[in-house]
Parts: structure tokens; C-alpha cells; sequence
């Protein structure tokens, strides 16, 4: 058994930050029905490669929204539903008929979780946008990336999943407890450019008392600091050093057989005559050497793994963090498998008929 093993939940089929929130979902024990379109209004790529991942676990419903037959069958399948995530923009909901207000009207208890970039509310609202553009306006995108360089993508991890997916999961989970305490269910409005404000909650914060400044490059944890940053090795790769606390900073400066009084912590004017230190020493050496001889220490010190070579470390494979290359669900749970659900095709009446005994 799996924590949300009995949730019944609808996915309006979409890109990004919906799809990966109907996966954790799947992944977490819920029964989640992707009602897909004909044609994808992402990359094609996107649906074939990253659909193994991405659309896991749960059954695909093919279904024509405007359709009136269809629209009929959609309506019963949700009365047997607890939620409905969707990704539109604000309104296009609305004026297909599948609303909240339309839905729970007819099922009061029914969670209904929408993700935007913007926000249902706001000048923004029905601007067009990707990942980038939300948390550019979320003041995170600015502090990523080297000094003196222009900000850096950090893929569309910070918006899309993690200040959209992520959010909308954790709103639904919490709409959908309230709703079997009262009886009724919440709109979940999850702003990617919300939650990735939230995310960089920290830093708005340290800027505020003058701890953190808008600089890149300049920082405790964006690389501003010599024990805290990427270098280079002799053989092009790359390692982690993360010695933030004065114990595995020591143990740091022991591995590379540094004085600790010609290197003191946070002598923040010194940082980056330290940085050219490390990063000369750290280019006389691979990778993996560097890894070797940090291992069983304290020193914070970890291989940069590639994406390719991710699946194949010694924890990853010991963990079964990935099967046949791809991550497995997170979180784990004491007493359950993990291992994703497998897929399933259905057509809508088949799906009305299995879900007609949790309706209304």
C-alpha cells in the first residue's frame, strides 16, 4: 500500500509542472487519469522521451474537451474523482465547461488545482511564458550564474517543478485533507513565479540585513566563497566542495595540506586569492583521484557526476535511485516498493464504468 492509495485524481493532460505533478501524484499511490488531446501543444520529443518518466503510473484517457459526447462522459468520470489538476492558462477552464465553480457545484468536496506561471490573478496573468521568463520575475534568476556573466538557466527545475509541480502537490494534499474533514474542496491557484519567490525566500531575507548581495558570484552559497563552489580537474571534470561548517572546512584544508592560518574561513577579502588556490591545486589532479582521496572524510568533498554517469555510482545503485537509467520515485516509504506504477490505456467509457462507484 502506498500513502494515497484510494485518491482518485483527474489530470488534464499538459506540459511541464502539470505532468510532473500528476506523476508524484501516480508515484505516491494515487489513481490519476490523464485525459489526453490528440495533438500535444508541446515538443514532440518532450512526449516520446520524456513521457517515460513523465507520464508513469497512471492510465491515458484520450478525449475530444470540446465534444459533447465527450464532455458528458468527462463530467461523470470527475463526480468519481477527489481532484482535478490542470496547467491552462486562466479561464481556458472556463470556457470549456470544467471550471471550479462548474465542477463543484457538482461534487463540493472536489479539490481542483490549477498551475500557471503567473498566477490565475495579476497583469500577467495571460501573458505567454516559459520557466525562464517566471522566475526571471521572481528575483531568483538573477542571483544564478557567474559573476560578471549574464544569469544562468538552471534548466526549468526552479519553476516549472519546483515552484510549480511541487507547490501544486502539496496544496492538493492539503485541500484534500481539509475536504475530508468539511466536506469542501479549495481551488490550489500554485504560481510558478509564487513558488519560486518562496524558494529563494532565504536570500530576500539576507539581502534584507545586508548578508547577501545582489552580485553574483559574490556569496556564501552562489560560489562567492572558495569552500563552497565547482572546480575543475585535470581530466575535465568536475568536483563539489561544500565545507561550510568550520569542522569540514578544516578537514578540507587538511586534505590539500593547507595551513589553516593562511586560510581562515571567513576572511571574505581573501576569498578569492583562496579560490585561485583550490583551483590550481584541484586542476593537478582527476576527478576521481580527488574523490578517492577525500572519501571517509569529512571534507564535503564529491564527484560532479554527468547525467550519463549518474545511474552507475556505487549509493545510486545501492539505493535503486535508477532502473534501467531513469530516477524511481522519491520519497521513499517504509514498507513500499519503489517502483512506479505501470501504464495503462483506457477509453472513457471504461474509465466512467470503473470509477461510477466513488461518485458523488
Amino acid at each position: 500500500m502506498k500513502p494515497l492509495n484510494g485518491v482518485r485524481i483527474i489530470e488534464f493532460d499538459g506540459l511541464g509542472p502539470v505532468t510532473f505533478a500528476g506523476m508524484m501524484l501516480a508515484d505516491l499511490g494515487a489513481e490519476v487519469v490523464r485525459l489526453t488531446r490528440d495533438a500535444s501543444a508541446g515538443p514532440a520529443v518532450f512526449d516520446e522521451v520524456g513521457g517515460e518518466v513523465l507520464h508513469r503510473g497512471r492510465a491515458a484517457v484520450p478525449v475530444d474537451l470540446k465534444s459533447a459526447a465527450d464532455r458528458e462522459r468527462i463530467l461523470q468520470l470527475i463526480d468519481g474523482a477527489d481532484a482535478v489538476i490542470e496547467g491552462f492558462r486562466p479561464g481556458v477552464m472556463e470556457r470549456l465547461g470544467y471550471g471550479p465553480d462548474a465542477l463543484q457545484a457538482r461534487k463540493p468536496a472536489l479539490v481542483f488545482g490549477r498551475v500557471t506561471g503567473w498566477g490565475q490573478t495579476g497583469p500577467l496573468a495571460n501573458v505567454v511564458g516559459h520557466d525562464l521568463n517566471y522566475i526571471g520575475l521572481s528575483g531568483v534568476l538573477h542571483a544564478m550564474g557567474e559573476a560578471d556573466h549574464p544569469p544562468s538557466p538552471p534548466l526549468n527545475l526552479v519553476g516549472d517543478y519546483g515552484g510549480g509541480a511541487m507547490l501544486l502537490v502539496v496544496g492538493v494534499l492539503a485541500a484534500l485533507v481539509e475536504a475530508r474533514t468539511t466536506g469542501q474542496g479549495r481551488v490550489v491557484d500554485a504560481a510558478m513565479t509564487d513558488g519560486a519567490a518562496l524558494l529563494g525566500g532565504l536570500f530576500q531575507a539576507l539581502r534584507g540585513r545586508g548578508l547577501w548581495s545582489d552580485r553574483r558570484g559574490s556569496n556564501l552559497l552562489d560560489g562567492g566563497a572558495p569552500f563552497y563552489r565547482c572546480y575543475a580537474c585535470r581530466d575535465g571534470g568536475f568536483v563539489a566542495v561544500a565545507a561550510l561548517e568550520p569542522r569540514f572546512y578544516a578537514a578540507l584544508l587538511a586534505g590539500l595540506e593547507i595551513d589553516p592560518a593562511d586560510a581562515v574561513q571567513y576572511d571574505i577579502a581573501a576569498w578569492p586569492a583562496l579560490q585561485a588556490r583550490l583551483a590550481a591545486l584541484f586542476a593537478s589532479r582527476d576527478r576521481d583521484d580527488w574523490s578517492a582521496h577525500f572519501a571517509g572524510t569529512e571534507a564535503c568533498v564529491t564527484p560532479v557526476l554527468s547525467l550519463a554517469e549518474a545511474p552507475d555510482h556505487p549509493h545510486n545503485q545501492a539505493r535503486g535511485t535508477y532502473h534501467s537509467g531513469l530516477p524511481q520515485p522519491a520519497p521513499r516509504f517504509d514498507g513500499v516498493v519503489a517502483a512506479p506504477s505501470p501504464k495503462s490505456e483506457l477509453t472513457l467509457d471504461q474509465m466512467v464504468t470503473k470509477w461510477s462507484d466513488h461518485a458523488g
